[in-house]
């Protein structure tokens, strides 16, 4: 390998992600050491080459992590002046969201947990494996996710209203303290799920960094910039991925042998504060099929069984009772028909997590909520 630069780490996983990939080829192919030029905007080049003796370069940019906001300047630097290469990302850990962005580029990645996605078209070759869905050295980096009945807050205020606010209104709106936010942005902003306003002067060319031998000018960013955008789909996808439904609460499961609309019924004049979700709730707005199982969010699920007539069961259940950790989710609430639903945003974090359908039912109603946003966001 080509070691004119003082870049060990990277030429590493360069070295460690073409061992990967030659572990993949089909019988037949092969891949070559990696070699740098003189002058080139990319860590390394390598070539594929198939069994008839066709072959097409890759152009690989070597990260040890890698944020997905940065994926969209990193494909393009990996085409500039190599635009009848491949362009290929290779890492120690790439995450879902981060793959998921290469992809949408059109950049293939290699990462060392077995994570790769190769597409050639001439010679045709296509490549998708999964590897690791945590990183294994993830102690070297704080955790960040959105887990937690603060963060869960600050999704709703994000995602249920069309302006986007400010930190410290925020901060009123969720309860919680500006640093807790300003942290929680950052990591939104980092992860591509909200855009922020940068000041129009604000462009410098990148740090150089002391594995890279290159810069290219990037915009700077501050993270300090106010909220231009939400991502609200995407930003509900990874709430309910890092606090799914039994995480937020506590769930039990009984029986209703009369049936769900029966019970619905019931609940206006049985119990003070409850809010219908899951199933039932996006089918009165995005109805796929007829729910079969009612999830109700209760302060007291042992209080709100007996007042309704609930027989609690393992087997055969047809209704969730569910404890919240936070009382947020009786925020927003519609009532329709004398009945009390969960916010459409609540609604879909529930269902993402849940089981048979749910997320089936999610997406429908993600889908009606972005045709229909004047008509649940304030």
């Amino acid at each position: 390998m080509h070691t004119s630069r003082n870049m060990a780490h990277s030429d590493n996983i360069i070295r460690d992600g073409l061992r990967e990939l030659r572990r993949r080829l089909p019988q037949g192919w092969s891949v070559s050491e990696a070699l740098l030029s003189t002058g080139a905007k990319v860590d390394a080049m390598a070539e594929i080459r198939a069994p008839d003796r066709r072959s097409v370069r890759l152009a690989i940019e070597a990260r040890s992590r890698l944020d997905p906001r940065a994926v969209a300047a990193i494909a393009e630097t990996l085409r500039l002046g190599n635009s009848s290469a491949v362009p290929v990302v290779m890492s120690r850990f790439l995450t879902a969201s981060v793959r998921e962005q290469l992809e949408k580029e059109a950049v293939g990645f290699v990462d060392l947990t077995g994570n790769m996605r190769l597409a050639l078209p001439n010679p045709g070759l296509f490549i998708e494996v999964q590897g690791a869905s945590e990183d294994p050295d993830r102690e070297e980096r704080p955790a960040r996710s959105l887990r937690g009945p603060k963060a869960g807050r600050l999704v709703r205020a994000l995602v249920d209203f069309r302006r986007a606010p400010g930190v410290r209104e925020l901060a009123s709106t969720a309860k919680v303290d500006p640093g807790y936010v300003s942290r929680v942005l950052a990591f939104l902003d980092s992860e591509a799920l909200i855009e922020r306003r940068q000041p129009s002067s604000a462009t410098d060319r990148a740090p150089r960094d002391p594995e890279r031998s290159w810069s290219v000018p990037r915009p700077t960013r501050t993270h300090a910039g106010p909220i231009v955008r939400v991502d609200w789909p995407a930003l509900l996808r990874r709430w309910a991925l890092d606090a799914p439904l039994d995480a937020r609460g506590t769930l039990r499961t009984y029986l209703e042998p009369r049936g769900i609309s029966p019970l619905l019924a019931r609940l206006a004049v049985t119990i003070e504060r409850y809010a219908v979700t899951g199933s039932n709730a996006a089918a009165r707005i995005a109805p796929i099929a007829p729910s079969r199982l009612a999830t109700i969010w209760v302060d007291d699920a042992n209080e709100a069984a007996s007042r309704l007539g609930l027989r609690e069961t393992d087997a055969g259940a047809n209704i969730i009772l569910v404890e919240p950790t936070d009382s947020a989710v009786f925020e927003r609430t519609q009532n329709h028909g004398g009945v009390v639903y969960a916010a459409p945003s609540q609604v879909v974090a529930d269902l993402l997590t849940s089981p048979g359908r749910g997320p089936a039912e999610a997406e429908e109603l993600i889908a009606w909520m972005t045709a229909n946003e004047e008509a649940w966001r304030g």
